[in-house]
């Protein structure tokens, strides 16, 4: 168990879900705002930015190395630099942002991408620190966010075992005491095929640590099965509407999907329930309808029992409906009206 901001975080409590502005923002401050605003009203936990500029990640350079592949489904041929300029965050909107997200009740964090976005964070006294999957490899970058003391989010999208161990040592080695780590396939949108969800209790045993799911499938269904499988953390990107576009809209959750994640989430960790097998303490009354064997109309001593006389029905009570086998032909020991449970000391 681990805890951000005061909000427990593992296997005994409700998944924390993660609403992801990134870019769905589209240029506009006031478009960021009312996102923040939905996710809180849909009930999310926390808000989540990615703080980076385009000369933080690359250069404004247009060979074919900064292009994305023309077979890309959402942005194919794009140069890298014009990507990154047109989806990031502004830097001086962060503030404004976190302001309003606590307002809202809402743990406001982002995903450093260079020492200068953690100096910008640190100023802003984020909660936590989110790694992004690209960024795994970055050891320098999360020592110096492990460094911060506060807790750590590393999503795993491309990583192998070898680079996760990498990541999540490098961590704990540079003051890390509070790590979960994301399960991820960073493709964009992600196939449900590729998810993988079986390798959840893999990577918690790998690490050790709290896991998750940084989801870029459309809908909500992998989230939940990723509950099933242990998933403590569910970060899915979030916009007001994917007919706005935006470079993250196709596979965003629209408001009113957010709210049903946030519901439907808890509710599947509640059904998880623990690893036993047998009657529930609330089918306790159902219990007593179960069928049994019982006498159907007023019979007198001597009488033979028969199907006429003796049947299986509900509730329970009387001898198990296996039994008839065992009782029909016999006498009744006394008289006994119908309605009365069968038991052997009536035969």
């Amino acid at each position: 168990m681990i805890s951000i901001a005061g909000r427990a975080i593992g296997p005994a409590h409700p998944p924390f879900v993660v609403a992801e502005l990134s870019g769905n923002h589209n240029g506009s401050l006031e478009r960021a705002l009312a996102i923040v605003d939905a996710v809180a009203a849909a009930g999310a936990h926390a808000l989540k930015l990615q703080t980076y500029r385009a000369d933080t990640l690359t250069v404004d350079c247009d060979g074919p190395a900064f292009r994305l592949g023309e077979s890309h489904e959402l942005w194919g041929g794009e140069n890298l630099y014009r990507l990154f300029e047109r989806a990031h965050t502004p830097w001086e909107w962060h503030e404004p942002i976190f302001a309003r997200a606590r307002d809202r009740g809402l743990i406001a964090f982002s995903a450093p991408f260079d020492p200068t976005a953690v100096e910008l964070l640190e100023k802003l006294e984020v909660p936590a620190y989110k790694i992004a999957s690209s960024e795994i490899v970055d050891l320098p970058l999360i020592r110096l966010a492990a460094a911060t003391g506060k807790p750590l989010i590393i999503s795993t999208g491309m990583a192998s075992t070898g680079e996760i161990d990498a990541a999540v040592s490098a961590a704990r080695e540079a003051g890390c005491t509070r790590l979960a780590v994301l399960s991820c396939t960073a493709s964009y949108p992600a196939e449900p095929s590729e998810s993988n969800l079986r390798a959840l209790p893999l990577l918690a045993a790998l690490t050790g640590e709290v896991v998750g799911l940084s989801d870029h499938t459309p809908g909500i269904g992998a989230a939940l099965a990723g509950v099933a499988l242990g998933a403590c953390v569910i970060e899915k990107h979030v916009t007001m509407s994917r007919a706005d576009g935006g470079v993250d809209a196709a596979f965003s959750l629209e408001p009113a999907e957010l709210a049903a994640l946030v519901v439907e989430s808890e509710r599947a960790w509640r059904a998880l329930g623990n690893p036993v097998i047998g009657p529930r303490p609330s089918e306790r009354e159902g219990l007593r309808f179960r069928r049994s064997l019982y006498v159907v109309r007023d019979v007198r001593a001597g009488e033979q029992v028969t199907p006429g006389n003796v049947r299986s029905i509900r509730p329970a009570g009387g001898l198990p409906p296996d039994a008839a086998g065992e009782v029909m032909g016999r006498r009744f020991a006394r008289d006994v009206p119908l309605g009365t449970p069968l038991s052997w000391d009536l035969i």
